[in-house]
């Protein structure tokens, strides 16, 4: 599922005696820019399929289905220098402008990505989109907070209503 972890190193050969004589790291900066881009592009399209199939907590359909979460609403981008780490900048779209259910379904999708996803690799950005919730400067703050997640997690019916919602369909 995560194939974006490409091998960094390439093996030079000695042709006359055929043993590998060293590893090289990649020598222009277009080769690195090539791979970050088909891995960020891999990267995203790996946390679009994630999240699309989450259950709406008050509704039969998926995140897909009511237009809360969109491709093109998630932006992955390489941190540091060793082409390794990512960060994603995940945004979503309430139903309605008065939702109440947005943090929880904030919750929803860092809680699901967080388990399918490497977290020494991914750093999650998880927004409700500007302008399309009445409260998303607070929500926004609530669903990025280790304490505040961690704390949400620890009420059993919170819980259970998330595990309800990430659930896959068998």
């Amino acid at each position: 599922m995560l194939s974006f972890f490409k091998e960094k190193l390439a093996l030079n050969v000695n042709q006359d005696v055929g043993n590998i004589t060293e590893y090289t790291h990649i020598d222009t900066a277009t080769e690195a820019l090539s791979i970050n881009d088909s891995t960020t592009e891999e990267l995203q399209w790996t946390i679009y399929d994630i999240i699309k199939t989450i259950k709406d907590p008050e509704k039969p359909n998926n995140l897909e289905e009511l237009n809360v979460v969109d491709e093109n609403l998630i932006k992955v981008y390489p941190f540091g220098t060793s082409g390794e780490k990512f960060v994603a900048h995940i945004e979503f779209v309430p139903t309605i402008q008065h939702c109440s259910l947005a943090p929880l379904i904030g919750l929803c999708i860092r809680t699901k990505l967080e388990r399918c996803l490497p977290s020494t690799t991914v750093k999650l950005d998880i927004f409700v989109k500007q302008g399309t919730h009445s409260t998303v400067d607070e929500i926004n703050k609530q669903i990025n907070d280790k304490e505040r997640v961690a704390a949400a997690l620890e009420n059993p019916n919170l819980l259970e209503t998330v595990e309800m919602c990430i659930k896959e369909d068998e």
